[in-house]
Formats: C-alpha cells, sequence, structure tokens
C-alpha cells in the first residue's frame, strides 16, 4: 500500500502526530510532503490548467513530485491544524492549484479507486469546517471514500496532550487503520459520486470549455465508459 501525507504546517505538532500515526499503522510506504516548505505558491487565477492544460500552470514544475505522489498512492491523507475555523493558508493554496481536477473539469480517473482521509486538530474547536475544506476536494476529485477525523486536544503541541487523550486517538487510529486496509482495492465510488459525475457528463456532452470537453471525450466518459470500471 502506497501512502501520501500533505502536510499543512511545516511543525511537527499534534496534526503531524495524529497523520503519521494513521500511516505507520497502515503499513505501507510513506511518503509526505510539509506546506510551505515544499510547495509554497499561491494561484494567481491565469486560468490556464482550466482552458487550456496545467501543463501550463506557472508552478506545474514545482507541484509535480506532490502530483506524482498522489497520483501513485492508494491512500491519500490531508492533515491541517485549524487556523481559525479552516485550513491554513499553505493547504488552501496547495489545493487551489488542482481546481483542473474537479468532476466539473479534468478529473484524474486514478482517483476513482482511493481512498483519502482528512486529519485536523484544534485546541478547542473547529475541526468540522476544516476537515470539510479538504474533503470538499477529495470527493470532487473523484475519491470513493473520504474519512474525516478531527480532534480537540486541548492543547498547543502534542507533548502538552494528555495521555487519556492519546490513547483515545491510538484507539481511533487503530480501528481507522483496520477498515482501510480492508478496503484497500475495493472502493466503489457512492450513488452520490456516481450522480454527481452523471451531472457532468452531461455538461460536458454539451460543452463550454473546449479542453474539458475534448478529454472527457478522449477518455470515453461522454458516453459509456466510466473511470471505476
Amino acid at each position: 500500500m502506497n501512502i501520501t501525507i500533505i502536510h499543512g504546517q511545516n511543525h511537527k505538532g499534534s496534526t503531524y502526530h495524529i497523520a503519521r500515526t494513521l500511516a505507520e499503522k497502515l503499513e505501507g510506504t510513506i511518503t509526505e510532503f510539509f506546506l510551505p516548505k515544499d510547495f509554497d505558491e499561491f494561484c494567481i487565477g491565469c486560468t490556464n490548467c482550466f482552458k487550456k492544460s496545467e501543463n501550463l500552470c506557472p508552478h506545474f514544475e514545482k507541484l509535480k513530485p506532490i502530483t506524482k505522489a498522489i497520483d501513485e498512492a492508494d491512500v491519500i491523507i490531508l492533515s491541517s491544524p485549524v487556523y481559525v475555523y479552516h485550513v491554513t493558508g499553505a493547504m488552501k493554496a496547495f489545493l487551489d492549484h488542482y481546481g483542473y481536477r474537479w468532476m466539473v473539469h479534468r478529473p484524474e480517473e486514478k482517483m476513482f479507486h482511493k481512498q483519502a482521509v482528512c486529519i485536523s486538530t484544534a485546541a478547542g474547536a473547529g475541526m468540522k469546517s476544516t476537515n470539510k475544506d479538504m474533503a470538499d476536494s477529495t470527493f470532487f476529485w473523484g475519491i470513493p471514500k473520504t474519512y474525516t477525523y478531527g480532534v480537540a486536544v486541548a492543547a498547543t503541541s502534542w507533548k502538552e496532550v494528555d495521555e487519556k487523550k492519546k490513547s483515545k486517538i491510538d484507539k481511533k487510529t487503530t480501528a481507522l487503520a483496520s477498515k482501510i486496509r480492508k478496503r484497500c482495492g475495493k472502493v466503489k465510488p457512492s450513488i452520490k459520486t456516481k450522480l454527481f459525475f452523471q451531472v457532468m457528463r452531461m455538461l460536458q456532452k454539451s460543452g463550454w470549455n473546449e479542453a474539458d470537453v475534448k478529454y472527457w471525450k478522449e477518455k470515453g466518459w461522454s458516453e459509456k465508459v466510466r473511470p471505476w470500471k
């Protein structure tokens, strides 16, 4: 099993430790990136990725190693501490660069066979909205199964988290890892994903963006071919 972790921060705090613990329990090959250290660019809104090709993004080459790791992963873990009830700016800027991969444009077919986990922590609250920031992308990328795990750690560093809470985190990550391992290679898109794909398919048949219409036609998705088969 290949696991790719995208950390929404450079430091190794509570969110990092939980994501890393889960990844290790999956017993696979782990590749991890830290933002903004490994990618620190903001989308400039040039729309080249939408209208022409993602290769024309001014940050394409810099993003390439992370894109490759995501595509090769069986499980993608996105982790971010809560920053004012949302993901870190670095995580948001990173996800912005994959707008062209949303189902409304040109989703990568490999995504329809993966699992994803969105992990967030805060001293108090905001985990639900933070995980949603990341889970929105995994859904619209076409990933069939996304798990979310948010923890109020009541601390500002991992070493300050009490042992009782750490024990609960250990049990939760063990149970989550077991579910992911059992479903590896067996996940299927939900009815929601299939319905959304169908709506996008109808849009692409009528066509409004030449690059997208061409992509869907070449994949055969405008007709009877589906990326999850």
